[in-house]
Formats: structure tokens, sequence, C-alpha cells
């Protein structure tokens, strides 16, 4: 017998152990059934569970589950992530509380220090996707650098240098003057400052007159090179060729025409620092404008300053230049300006536009065979709108910055020769005996200190998980793999970068297909930050209410192309589902529910049997539908209205009057059909949540030792279904609800039984009222149920072909209840006026975070709904 309370806690302590140790999880390698491939997206070594995490790995776990019992040979293949410039911070920051610092050390003593930290402390987040429930292949775990892969980074890094697709080049990249390392688009995060607009007059060569320019980074204006106007910008045709004389500075700088400038921005003109702006760089390289570096890695003012300003801050110079302009008179005005400043998400410090020598390698070039690949139709975004996306980073793509410097890493298989000469290989060995070729002697090489882009080395996740460079049978089995499951944020750090690899070295996409999950926000649609105070740790919730419970709430919300709102009522509104299952559960086994070994679902002859056979049946193949299209929230629905809805609150109910009645055949039949019907919900159920659904399987299995864990997919096949059964007992429900609705509708206390007749019977209902006469009057609270006419106090509900009528007499005052409905109604309407009003301006429209615009819509749409039931009530009370 189940234990009297569910408590999800010991179900998850229990069961995962045993799943993960039973094998359960690897996949077969077995020739004879279809590979299926997941390739988990590895999380950082450094990291702990997230919402984010929590939605793509339970969606993912849902679809592997999904295809074990399917009978796929199933491969989730997991790993982490060796994070740079993540896990480089948190083993400098734990040496640095111990008075040790990273300098000092030497790197490989340092990289010993992360090495320990990795062994000791790295695994937590992969502990906390077992607490999630994540059924991967942990047999096979990866992580990004070990030996295998490692060796993989480095082919993929000699191979693309031969063909030249890896080489070295002065460009501008993100610089973090605190971490001194460039960092990629992702590890940006702009924030808004307020800040101000200078306007400079420079004066143009040999005349008396200026050209304003408007700048928020006057401090840059050592480096400038150029001034652009725009070709059609009438005040400003003259200027064009001619040249400024940059104050402080005296170096001649030429006026260019580009389309760059804005004249609607600004006075119209821009100065241009090539090597300290994207766009300015962009704009110099189209014109040959000189690019001059002025600060160094810390980003203070180096040797090509004036000698005044340098070694001073960017922001010391900043107010220093800005009083020299006021001395000299260019400074024609200041205007408050807020705008977004680039920040590094780890140090916090303004970002660097900064000009460095750093290793690219040829995305343009590599990214045509993955952009044809997409339009090709070889793997397919859903929802398709991301497709759009894709097509424009792939189409815009620049180089990649593929070096960074920092000591943890995949480092740069590549060393200098004495005069510069760089050689690339795989070993030392092979480096050592290229130089010596070349130089005709042994001659010392000194390697490159930097270490390659995180991404570089995820992008080769899908093949050298599997073995590559080594023609492995995993890697002829399993890939390509069939789905990709993550988020918008990282379609072109690493889907992008996935697919360009994939196609490069192996000829063929990674994936099939890839499914891109929405945000997970607070329930006010809010992004979840720590500065807001709104984060929900999954864990917490995992705590309180149960995995299940909280991979359900995910499942259910994740509608294609819709944010996640995570409410914890909504965590635990699935947390009293799972209860519900455990308590019809017991409700079975206490009235001798059990597993019939020869019971044939298409051989029940009772109404109310073959009803409960047909809705599963009917679910399995929508279920299939859902998943196939990855509507993971309509299979959540469906699962939970069938399993809740007509099992629970519906089947239960129909048969207790059977299994207390004297009709032996038929109560054994219903016995039989209640256990069977318990298994394939659970069976149906267990991608979704599998703790609950393993210990129901426990139950109703009649101890046969199978674990739900690898069983197979029920048969349910579309003969089960009994379309008369179906329209009988749809119409019995569809007129208890409507009775209760009504009482509800009209407040009519629940132990108050109703007087009920039918004033229009006929067709099938007439004999179906009659048979279900006692069900009909035990669920809606109603005496009678003959034939009549309807009484001045009665209102009439339609079901189908019949006409109840309802008497209210005595049950309510109408009075009373047509006042309490029409003030419910007014605060309804008040409630609507508002936010119409609030809709309708198009100042909160244009300014409004777009999930507030979302929110106060179905907020008015709830107070429509609202408004439309009660005038429906306040109808029915007019007519009596």
């Amino acid at each position: 017998m189940l234990e009297k309370t569910y408590t999800p806690a010991d179900l998850e302590s229990r069961f995962y152990p045993m799943w993960e140790q039973s094998g359960g999880f690897a996949a077969t390698g077995n020739g004879n059934q279809t590979p299926y491939t997941i390739m988990m997206p590895p999380p950082n070594v450094t990291g702990s569970l997230h919402m984010g995490h929590a939605l793509t790995f339970t969606l993912q776990d849902i679809l592997i589950r999904y295809h074990r019992a399917r009978g796929f040979d199933a491969l989730w293949q997991p790993g982490t992530d060796h994070a740079g410039i993540a896990t480089q911070m948190v083993v400098e920051r734990k040496l640095e509380a111990e008075g040790k610092r990273r300098v000092e050390m030497g790197r490989d003593a340092f990289i010993a220090k992360v090495w320990d930290w990795k062994e000791e402390s790295g695994g937590t987040i992969v502990h906390q996707l077992r607490r999630l429930g994540a059924s991967a292949d942990w047999a096979r775990e990866r992580f990004t650098m070990d030996e295998g892969m490692s060796a993989a980074v480095r082919k993929v890094f000699v191979d693309l240098y031969r063909d030249g697709l890896i080489y070295r080049d002065k460009r501008l990249v993100n610089w973090d003057p605190k971490l001194h390392t460039a960092i990629s688009d992702l590890e940006v995060e702009p924030k808004e400052v307020k800040g101000n607009l200078w306007h400079l007059q420079y004066p143009i060569e040999g005349t008396d007159q200026f050209i304003t320019v408007a700048t928020t980074r006057p401090e840059t204006m050592f480096g400038d090179t150029g001034v652009a106007v725009h070709p059609e910008d009438e005040r400003y045709k003259d200027f064009i060729g001619k040249y400024v004389v940059l104050p402080l500075v005296g170096r001649r700088i030429p006026i260019v025409a580009d389309e760059y400038s804005d004249p609607e921005k600004g006075t119209g003109a821009v100065k241009l620092t090539p090597a300290h702006d994207f766009n300015d760089f962009e704009v110099g390289r189209r014109h040959a404008l000189a690019l001059i570096n002025i600060f160094d890695r810390d980003a203070r003012l180096n040797d090509n300053a004036p000698e005044a300003y340098r070694g001073m801050d960017r922001f010391e110079a900043r107010k220093k230049l800005v009083q020299e302009f006021e001395e000299l008179g260019v400074l024609v005005k200041v205007e408050p300006h807020t705008h977004m400043v680039p920040h590094g998400d780890r140090s916090g410090v303004v970002i660097e536009p900064w000009l460095t020598d750093q290793w690219y390698c040829d995305a343009v070039t590599l990214a045509k065979p993955a952009l044809e690949a997409v339009e090709t139709g070889r793997t397919k975004f859903v929802p398709e709108q991301w497709t759009n996306t894709y097509y424009q980073w792939m189409r815009n793509i620049q180089p990649w910055c593929i070096s960074r410097q920092l000591w943890w890493g995949h480092q740069i298989p590549a060393w200098y020769g004495p005069d510069g000469k760089i050689f690339v290989a795989e070993t030392e060995a092979e480096a050592q005996a290229e130089a010596d070729a070349h130089y005709g002697t042994a001659t010392a090489l000194t390697r490159d200190t930097d270490v390659l882009d995180t991404w570089f080395s995820s992008a080769l996740f899908p093949f050298s998980t599997l073995g590559w460079p080594e023609k492995t049978a995993d890697l002829a089995r399993y890939y390509p793999g069939d789905v990709l499951v993550t988020g918008f944020d990282i379609i072109f750090f690493w889907v992008a970068r996935m697919m360009m690899m994939g196609m490069h070295f192996m000829g063929d996409v990674p994936f099939r297909t890839v499914y891109i999950h929405a945000l997970v926000r607070d329930e006010k649609g809010q992004k979840m930050s720590k500065s807001k105070g709104n984060v929900i740790d999954p864990l917490d919730l995992i705590d309180k209410y149960g995995c299940d419970a909280l991979r359900f709430t995910l499942a259910a919300m994740a509608a294609p192309g819709r944010d996640v709102k995570m409410s914890t009522q909504r965590v635990e509104g699935y947390r009293n589902f799972a209860t519900k299952l455990w308590n019809a559960t017991r409700f079975a086994e206490m009235n001798g529910c059990a597993r019939v070994a020869d019971f044939d679902p298409a051989a029940a002859k009772g109404t109310v049997n073959r009803w409960i056979i047909g809705e599963l049946a009917g679910l399995r193949a929508k279920l299939d539908e859902a998943i196939a299209a990855y509507r993971f929230n309509d299979a959540a629905n469906l699962l939970y209205s069938t399993a809740w809805g007509s099992f629970c609150d519906w089947y239960v109910e129909f048969t207790k009057p059977i299994l207390t009645g004297e009709d032996a055949a038929l109560i054994a039949e219903t016995k039989a059909t209640t256990a069977w019907a318990l298994e394939q919900i659970a069976r149906l159920l267990h991608p979704f949540m599998p703790f609950l659904t393993e210990a129901l399987w426990e139950h109703l299995s009649g101890g046969s030792g199978e674990k739900l864990l690898v069983a197979r997919w029920p048969d349910l096949p579309q003969s089960l279904i009994d379309p008369a059964a179906a329209a009988e007992m749809t119409w019995v429900i569809g007129l208890i609800s409507q009775i209760r609705g009504l009482r509800a509708e009209m407040n009519v206390p629940p132990g108050t039984e109703l007087a009920a007749l039918f004033t229009d019977l006929s067709g099938e209902t007439a004999r179906w009222a009659e048979t279900h006469k006692p069900v009909i009057q035990r669920l809606a609270r109603v005496a009678g149920l003959g034939n009549g006419t309807a009484t001045a106090t009665s209102v009439q509900v339609v079901e189908g072909q019949a006409t109840l009528a309802l008497d209210l007499a005595g049950a309510i005052d109408p009075a009373a209840e047509r006042a309490r409905l029409t003030k419910e109604k007014g605060k309804a309407e008040q409630e609507a006026g508002k936010i119409e009003k609030k809709l309708g301006n198009a100042d909160f429209i244009a300014k409004a975070d777009p999930a507030v615009i979302e929110e106060n819509r179905e907020r008015l749409a709830d107070a429509q709904a609202l408004i439309a039931r009660l005038d429906t009530a306040l109808a029915r009370l007019a007519a009596l």
C-alpha cells in the first residue's frame, strides 16, 4: 500500500540512485534500435542550477525519456564546460583570500590549483542536475578540457590554420581593463548611464571656420583620425575633403563623407576614433584612416597622448580635457545625455574597444555552408521565427576573435621563433621540428601565452564528445544529433559555431532541429535579477514542492515563443496535482483495483470503462503530436486535464457506485480498468513527472520489479476510442458541469439541494439521463430529474438535446444576488476601464517593458471575460 502522505523528497532520494545504478540512462548502441541523440549544452563548471538551466534540462529530459520509452536508442550526452574566464576568477578570488596572487605563483602552479578546485568543487551543477531528475548517460560525461577533447581542439586549430581559416590580425576587441583580456559580446553587459554630450569645435585648417562635433567620450579625441559628415548634409558639403586641426594635438585629420553620420543626431558631424570604437573602425577602413591606439591594457593614456596625460586613467583624463576645452574656448555646450555603456559582466568595469593583436577565425568563410544548411532545411529552428535571427547574424558575421589573455583554457598551439615567425602544430615536438627545419639549426621557441575562447572548444561538442578525430562507432551512430534544446541568447555564440564546425569537419549538420525556448521570468513577466530581488532558486522550489512539480510547471508554461512566467503558486498547484494522483492510486489500492495480467481494454463492456479507455487512447495520440511539434505546454495540459479531470474528477466518481454495487462482472471489469488506466497515466506522465510515476508504477505493476524508467510507451490504438461511450459520458459531464457552474454563479450554498426537471429531453439524451440519474443527482446536488414545466423561479441550462430547469426558490435571495453581481460587475468594469486607458496611451506603449504591456493585455482579457460571465448571471436572474 502506498504511504498515506505523498513526500517527494523520499521518492527523489530513493529512485534517482536506483535509476543511475541500473544503467537505464545509458544509450544501448543496439543496431536494431533507431538512435536518438541530444547533446547537453555543457553548463559552466563554476555554475549552479538556475531557472534557465531548470527549463532547458527539463525539456531535454522529457524528450529523452519519451524517446527511450518509444524504443529509440536514446543518447543524452552530458558534459561540462571549463568556462575560462569564470573559472579563473573563482580560483583567483579563492587564492587571494589565502593571501596568494596568480602572477606571483606562475602559470603552471596556478593551473594546477584550478584543476584541484575543479576536482573538489567543479561538479556542483552536475549533482544539481541529478536533483532535477536528468537521465543523462553520465558514464559518458565529458569535460571540455579532458585529454580527448583537448586533442580535438588542437587538431581543429591546426587544420583551420593550415587552411588559412585561422590567422593573426590587429583589430578592435572588447577589452576588459580589469581582467586584462578580450571578452566576447556575450560577456558584455550594456548599462544605462547618465552622462553628457560634449559639443567641441574643431578648427578647419587654413580658415577661421569650425566644425562642431558631439561626443560622449572626449578623452578619446587624442586618437581621432577623421571627422565624418553625411554626404547629403547641406551644412557640411563644402567641408568634405578639407582638414581640421585637432585641438591640443595639432594633428591634421580629414573630413570625410559617410552615411554613418546621422544629420538628425547631435551636430550631424562625428569625430572618428577607429582604434577605440567599433563603428568608427568600419568607417575608418572605408576611408583608409589611421589607427592610433591611445590606451594601455589598464585603459590609461599611453605615449600617443600628450605628455601631461600619459599614465592618466581615462575618466580622469576626461575631466582634465573638458577643463582644457573650456579654457581654450572650444567647448560649445554640454548636454545631459543618458546612453548605454558596455560593462564587463564579471569585472563590472567599463569595457574599452581596444586595438590589439589577436587570433581570428575566418567566420565569414565557415558560415557559408552553415547558412546554406538552414536555408535548404537540413536544420530547422523551432519556433521558426528564430531562423531569421540566425540568418541575420550569419549573413553579417565578422571575424571571430578566438584568443583570450587568460591562463585557464586551451593554450593556443602556436610557437614563435626569434624573428617572430609562427609555427602552429598539435605538439611542441612537431613545432620544434618545423622550426629546426626552417632555420637549419636547433632554435629556441616561445609558446603563445593566450588561450582559446571557451566557445571554440564548445563548438566542437557534438563530435568531439563522440571520439573525433578518431572514426569511432559512436561518431558514426550518434552524429548528427536529432535536436538541440537551448536559449535564444546563444544562437550566435554556440549554435552558429557548432553549425560551422560541424559542416567543416564532419560534412554534416550537428543537429536536425534547434528548439529555442524562451526566458524564465518572474510571475509579473519581469526578467529575474539579483538587483530586483526577484530571482527564484529552482532548488528551493524542489525542496519545498518536489522536483516533479517544478518540472511539470516549466513544461506546462513552455509555450513556443512565449516567456515562462514562473510563480510559486503554479508549482504548488502542480504539487497538488501529484498529490491528487497519489491519493487516487491509494483509493484504487484500498478498493482492490490491481493489475489483471490478461486484461484486454478492447473487450471492456461498461460504458464508463469504455469511455476512460478511449480518453487515454486519445491522450496518447495527442501527446505524440504535441511532443513531435515541441509543444510541451500542450502536452502537459493534455496530461493534466486527462489525469486530474477525466480520471480523478470524473471516472473515480462515476465508478464509486459501481464498486459498491451488485454486478460482480462489472465490478471486476471496473477494478481492472481502474488499475490499467492508472498504469497508462503513469507511463504517459513519466517523462514529465518521473519520480511520482515511478512510485505509482512500483505499486501498480504488482511487484514485477520492472522499472518505469525503461518501460515501453503504451500501445493504445485509436480503435480503443468508442464514439458512443464518449458522446454519452461527455454529455453527462457537460450537464453536471453546467449545473455546478450555475450554482457557483448564483452563489447557491454548496449543501443546498436544488429541485431539477427536464423541460425538453429527446433522442439518446433521454436514455442517458435515465441511466445516469443517480450520478447526476449526487455530483450536481439536485433532486428530481423528472420531466415537466419550468416554474417562475427556475433558471434553465441546455446541454445537447436536453434542457434542464433548476428551481432557485428558497435557495437564493434574487434581490441580494442581483445587488452582489451588479457591484462585482461595476468593479470589473472599473478595472477594465483603467487598463484600457493605459493601453490606449501611446506614451505608455512606447516606453513600457513588452512584458508589462502583455501582462496588462492579459488582465484586460480576464476582466472582460468576468464581465461577460456576470452579464450572463444577471440575465438569468432577470428572467426569474
